[in-house]
């Protein structure tokens, strides 16, 4: 069986490289390259397409809300993230909006091809560095745990952080004070144990709150 790819990269040349590699092979079928997101999310929806192979900093609409909504509208078409980002904001955030597998822009013509037929069959491939990553934070207790510890308004406060907005952003969505906003994210800081903004968020989209 002959597998169709839609590719979907911003860059003409890198489509153009990986449509090279793949029809070196008879197994797979290049049928259509998308440059952004939205015209990524229009053809998964328009054309007969067995496997998208997607970068995540895409224009118009990025690579996660491309994924978001090929899975909002019920298609179950298997998406393998193929970028150069390994940010576990990134990570998280792709797979938990549910891209099948994500491979870095450093793997092998072999492993993009390996993992684009293992995506059809219904298994997932991770690139090592992404494997070590997801291990590392299912392996610290204190992330997994913390949720039970924030109250209602501090798990607000982490929802609306881990979009990415700022504290005066916070304030004024929640309507609170900012001086309220800071204390609540050096609370959720200290009950999750993280150091920063992206570790919270890490937390936030590992559990569903965005």
């Amino acid at each position: 069986m002959t597998i169709r790819v839609l590719l979907a990269d911003d860059h003409a040349v890198v489509r153009m490289g990986l449509a090279a590699v793949l029809t070196t092979s008879t197994d797979f079928q290049v049928i259509a390259e998308a440059g952004d997101g939205e015209q990524a999310v229009d053809l998964v929806m328009t054309r007969d397409v067995d496997v998208l192979l997607l970068d995540l900093l895409m224009p118009k609409l990025d690579g996660v809300a491309v994924i978001r909504r090929i899975r909002a509208s019920g298609k179950v078409t298997p998406i393998v993230v193929l970028t150069s980002s390994v940010e576990d904001t990134h990570v998280f955030a792709a797979l938990q909006a549910g891209a099948t597998s994500y491979l870095l822009k450093t793997s092998s013509a072999q492993e993009i091809r390996t993992a684009l037929i293992r995506a059809v069959a219904g298994k997932s491939t991770l690139s090592s560095d992404v494997q070590r990553q997801v291990v590392m934070q299912l392996q610290n207790p204190s992330m997994s745990n913390g949720l039970d510890a924030l109250t209602d308004r501090e798990r607000q406060v982490l929802e609306v952080l881990a979009s990415g907005k700022s504290n005066q952003q916070i304030a004024d969505i929640l309507h609170i004070g900012l001086k309220t906003v800071k204390s609540h994210v050096s609370n959720i800081f200290i009950k999750l144990d993280v150091e920063d903004r992206t570790q919270a968020a890490i937390f936030a989209i590992r559990h569903g709150l965005v």
